[in-house]
């Protein structure tokens, strides 16, 4: 157990929200401190696979998560130009009992901050960051107005820029995939099937789902030559995300039609950190090993970097030793996961030759074996980071 032991926590994300309940339910005394001045994402979806809900049911969050968003049914695979299903995935016959979720970020969001306030963890809002300090002394942070805290144990939940991971890796140096995303939501009836559904084209896809509520979430990835910024905070027109999908079929066509407010970035590749902790630090999360949208795994392996993180701490004897258990038992399963999305955004993509082959194989195994397509990422949505340690 943790009890009384001191941790504070950078960011009030997925990764840091989970991080805070999972260590206060240890005993820890846990403060998240975010810069911004309230708990909010912007309009987006995302996925909650196996792996990622069999943790927020350990956390003791599985009535929240199902009260969310909808059971996912099925997974589909269709050409984008002409809308024909290349091969259906139903998941309740091929993998039952499992739960895949489907739901707006900001839900996870909110069960996550409600669950951290009821296990003890003060989140203090408007909490800005300056400068975080390393060294054989306990971590310290220097803060935007001057003052500086003492933290305890330090565990940067701090996303894309984190100063956490800076500190223990120095500078890294992004490189632009030359694709670009936009994500934007339209109205749906709750009637609609559960379907996830990709719609692949050259050099570009797109991928829809109904989170529940009356939203469907759309995120559309297009390759290009020219930079476009990181970050989700750029909006887009309309017209542009209608201009680059103007060959795929007339269902795609009707949603974007739709569309209102689509939010463009940039996706930009960042290579999974060398060193998650040391000096009384960790990351984890996207601080830890950013990824590419194209396995729909962000915010689950956040989960299981907090699961793994909280536990490792509480069954060592040191911070030092459960630190180092952390990042020997998380950073080889991620960086895989990252490369794995890397593959997918390849053969989403196909043109030509390739993608008439890509996809007659897919037809074919998808007639004659189905649970074999999903059966090549068991390792993924099969695993649990929760199951009692040999």
């Amino acid at each position: 157990m943790l009890i009384g032991r001191k941790v504070t926590v950078l960011g009030a994300g997925v990764a840091g929200l989970a991080v805070a309940r999972a260590l206060a339910l240890r005993g820890a005394e846990v403060t998240v401190l975010e810069q911004a001045d309230a708990i909010r994402e912007v309009g987006a979806g995302l996925q909650i696979s196996p792996n990622g809900a069999r943790v927020l049911h350990a956390l003791g969050l599985g009535e929240a998560l199902a009260a969310a968003g909808p059971q996912a049914e099925a997974i589909e695979l269709r050409e984008g130009e002409t809308g024909k299903r290349v091969t259906r995935l139903d998941l309740a016959r091929l993998r039952p009992g499992e739960e895949y979720r489907l739901l707006h970020r900001a839900r996870l969001i909110e069960l996550l901050a409600e669950g951290a306030r009821a296990a003890g963890v003060e989140i203090r809002l408007q909490s800005r960051v300056a400068e975080v300090m390393l060294g054989p002394h306990p971590p310290r942070l220097k803060m935007l107005k001057g003052e500086e805290i003492e933290t305890g144990l330090l565990i940067g939940a701090d996303g894309l820029q984190s100063r956490v991971r800076r500190a223990l890796n120095g500078e890294g140096r992004p490189f632009f995939t030359h694709q670009v995303a936009w994500r934007t939501l339209i109205p749906c009836d709750d009637a609609e099937p559960k379907v996830a559904q990709v719609f692949m084209g050259d050099g570009r896809h797109l991928v829809s789902y109904p989170i529940g509520r009356g939203l469907r979430n759309i995120v559309a990835v297009e390759e290009r030559q020219r930079w476009t910024a990181e970050g989700w905070s750029h909006r887009d027109d309309p017209r542009s995300l209608l201009a680059a999908f103007e060959e795929f079929c007339p269902q795609v066509q009707d949603w974007l039609e739709a569309v209102k407010e689509p939010w463009l970035w940039g996706l930009f590749r960042h290579r999974v950190a060398r060193v998650w902790q040391g000096r009384g630090a960790a990351i984890l999360g996207d601080a830890a090993h950013p990824t590419l949208p194209f396995m729909a795994q962000g915010a689950v392996m956040a989960l299981e970097d907090a699961w793994v993180l909280a536990a490792s701490l509480a069954e060592a004897q040191s911070d030092a030793e459960g630190l180092a258990a952390y990042q020997a038992a998380r950073r080889g399963r991620c960086e895989a996961i990252v490369e794995a999305a890397n593959e997918n955004a390849r053969n989403y993509h196909l043109s030509g030759p390739a993608r008439v082959i890509g996809h007659l194989a897919l037809r074919t195994a998808s007639a004659i074996a189905p649970g074999k397509i999903l059966g090549r990422f068991d390792w993924v949505y099969g695993h649990d980071v929760t199951a009692p340690r040999k």
